[in-house]
């Protein structure tokens, strides 16, 4: 025992810590309850103190500051056991100093809790494990990181705020409880529509096809072609004046017009040539032909 103040409404102590779970007492590992010696009943017993006795708990190497309740008083004279929790949450190292003192608190009415992990909220009902849970709490303090016990899995929940104080009695007491997101909680990503893979066919020529007469190859009354070539040149500027150029998706060029018109034509030109070779009188020809005396 390190060190000892008397006072008739005060009890201040330090011991030396160590986690609970090294001991015959891990059952209370899920809980804020710690375990002193019995001297410490002793002298508490002597005093005007609050039922159930709650206790502030400092670490005086780095000053963090908690609070917690007691189980019992059957630990060895100058320690105290605490669960494992709470020796993370304060800092504090196996044989480290701690700081007792016993308070008064007030009783709560509002808790805003942060799970470190979403498959707490992912739980069947987690707002009754939570409520089962915390009966083995006697107080909550703002800033503290607590340790639920569900199924043999541990989950870790932030106390971001207690009102109407820091610290707060929890004992007999209905408290409002408000969840914050936990703190690997990703928001769900919005699904964006599928684009639909449509392809636009954009018609470059503004103004519908018009009718134009007399686009036609000309030809004789004996068959023979007209030469087009001026008619042709003709249509083809008039056509292109004040027109967009069209793209035409999947055509091929087989040939031109004019060159298979030609051909045509010419392959007829020289069938009616050979025609006339063959036969003697051809009626409406140009030719005179002097009848036989």
């Amino acid at each position: 025992m390190d060190d000892e103040i008397h006072s008739s409404s005060s009890f201040q102590q330090s011991y030396r810590c160590y986690s609970i779970s090294f001991s015959t007492k891990s059952h209370l590992e899920s809980g804020d309850k710690i375990i002193l010696p019995e001297s410490a009943l002793l002298r508490l017993s002597r005093m005007e103190i609050q039922y159930p006795m709650m206790f502030q708990l400092r670490n005086p190497k780095t000053d963090r500051v908690s609070h917690c309740g007691v189980a019992e008083f059957s630990s060895d004279e100058g320690e105290i056991l605490l669960p494992d929790w709470m020796m993370n949450n304060m800092g504090f190292e196996q044989g480290g100093l701690a700081m007792i003192k016993n308070v008064n608190l007030v009783k709560g009415n509002y808790i805003k809790l942060q799970p470190h992990a979403t498959d707490f909220i992912r739980l069947s009902d987690p707002k009754a494990v939570l409520e089962r849970t915390l009966r083995g709490f006697s107080c909550l303090s703002a800033g503290d990181t607590i340790m639920i016990m569900y199924e043999g899995k541990k989950f870790y929940i932030d106390v971001l705020e207690t009102k109407p104080e820091a610290a707060i009695s929890i004992i007999e007491t209905d408290c409002e409880v408000d969840f914050a997101p936990p703190l690997d909680y990703k928001e769900p990503e919005e699904k964006k529509p599928a684009a639909k893979n449509i392809e636009k066919v954009v018609v470059a020529d503004d103004e519908e096809p018009k009718f134009r007469p007399f686009t036609g190859l000309a030809k004789r009354l004996d068959g023979s072609p007209v030469s087009t070539s001026v008619s042709a040149a003709e249509e083809c500027r008039q056509s292109s004046v004040g027109r967009k150029r069209k793209v035409v998706i999947g055509s091929s060029n087989v040939g031109k017009p004019s060159e298979v018109e030609s051909r045509k034509e010419d392959k007829k030109g020289r069938t009616m040539e050979k025609n006339k070779e063959e036969k003697g009188f051809q009626a409406f020809t140009g030719k005179s032909y002097r009848l036989a005396e």
